[in-house]
């Protein structure tokens, strides 16, 4: 078989380690990727939005299976795309279409859509510039924290949270009125807040049936102890301890199922990943947010606990017989880390050259913001530059080996979070 991977980051990475390991697996190609893709699979210099150039490469390289690793194509429409050309609709794609992808490219649509199967989550309102005066007096009915939230794609930055109402209120209208995060802000949704534990849970659907994978949980503040501005995720962990067996039923009924169902009855042929990013209020799952695809860091934790042949569980996504096959996990713990630049999330340079690359053991080092300079030297090219995960019998085990990988490595800035996982 024949597989190309869509994208460039530490998630790619670490699919397309886990997918070169596979027996039926004959070429692995990786648009855009990077140094760290290279490893396992050839790279192809194409942007993940040139889905012209991304049918070029499907057609001369005989490709078998697309896995879309960011949720840009997938909610710009790449499978609607591939199945609009007769030439290409016979290459199965992981990933929804537009009209699936929208659960993570619209806020204020996923909340409708828990709102019609019942699906638990915080309660919320929506409002545009047209809109924006009842915004403003809308919260002032509400208690704080005031959670604020931009409509469309923002990166994994686009979630404001403040307990003070007229810095809320000038987020709201600088949200809006200014477009803060572009268009992504042109609407704003205004949760309730909820306090509990956060952890995300993922599925691989074939649109009819599902399989449950290893659950995780993120960090995405900046800073340690979780302050400071979010990122697109400092690090992770995966099991996480209290996702309990009877927690994990309840997910399951009263938010995995309802929303398969409910995917179904609404005639969107989902087949792929559906990310839900939940938190633990009172020992009752709630929905934060959808996403449309694997989390990043999140996959570099849950990837190196499935024990089984990935490439023969996504073919069957593609047929829809996913509930012909078993998955079977590893009974290990991992943790990444990631190593940032410095300055990040805010501004950064790039191009700074990454040393002790050579030097890491027992370590799984998907690289994320990378690319190789005229000298052939791996250097700096984004805000998260390298996801270092390490396995182990314990959670200590598997942190202890991510931070002595983070420590070998150097780069200017480089900065990482000592605390991921401190709070289990």
């Amino acid at each position: 078989m024949n597989v190309l991977i869509v994208g460039a980051g530490g998630r790619e990475s670490a699919l397309a380690w886990k997918i070169s390991q596979s027996p039926i697996l004959n070429h692995l190609y990786i648009a855009p990727g990077n140094p760290g893709t290279a490893l396992y699979g050839k790279n192809a210099a194409i942007a993940i939005d040139d889905f012209e150039g991304l049918a070029d490469l499907c057609t001369q390289k005989k490709i078998n299976l697309i896995i879309v690793g960011p949720e840009i194509p997938l909610v710009m429409g790449i499978k609607d795309f591939f199945d609009s050309k007769s030439h290409l609709r016979h290459i199965s794609i992981i990933g929804p279409n537009s009209k699936g992808a929208i659960l993570e490219g619209s806020k204020d649509f996923s909340k409708d859509f828990m709102k019609r199967y019942s699906i638990p989550t915080a309660a919320y309102a929506t409002f545009s510039y047209a809109s924006l005066t009842e915004g403003l007096k809308y919260l002032e009915t509400q208690k704080p924290p005031y959670v604020l939230k931009a409509d469309g794609l923002a990166a994994g930055k686009g979630v404001i949270i403040t307990s003070d109402l007229a810095e809320a209120q000038a987020t709201l209208s600088e949200m809006i009125a200014n477009l803060k995060f572009g268009e992504a802000s042109a609407k704003v949704v205004i949760e309730e807040f909820l306090n509990g534990i956060e952890l995300s849970v993922f599925v691989i659907t074939d649109g009819k049936n599902y399989k449950i994978l290893p659950e995780a949980k993120d960090y995405k503040r900046i800073g340690e102890g979780d302050i400071g501005p979010n990122t697109g995720g400092m690090g992770a962990i995966s099991p996480v301890a209290f996702a309990t067996a009877d927690f994990m039923r309840k997910v399951e009924e009263t938010i995995i199922k309802p929303t398969v169902s409910g995917l179904h009855k609404e005639g969107i042929d989902y087949r792929g990943f559906i990310f839900f990013g939940l938190i633990k209020v009172e020992n009752e799952p709630v929905v934060i947010e959808y996403n449309c695809r694997m989390g990043d860091p999140e996959t570099e934790v849950v990837l190196p606990r499935i024990k089984s042949d990935l490439l023969p569980i996504l073919d069957k996504v593609a047929s829809q017989e996913l509930d012909t096959i078993e998955i079977e996990f590893e009974p290990i713990h991992a943790a990444t880390i990631v190593c940032v630049a410095g300055g990040y999330p805010d501004e950064y340079e790039k191009g700074d050259v990454i040393t002790g690359m050579n030097t890491l053991e027992d370590i799984l080092p998907f690289q994320a913001g990378t690319t190789l300079n005229e000298m052939g030297d791996i250097v700096t090219n984004g805000g998260r530059i390298i996801a270092m995960t390490g396995l182990g019998k314990t959670k200590e085990e598997a942190l202890s080996k991510a931070k002595t990988a983070c420590n070998a490595v150097s780069w200017k800035g480089k900065y990482y979070r000592e605390d991921i996982g401190f709070d289990l």
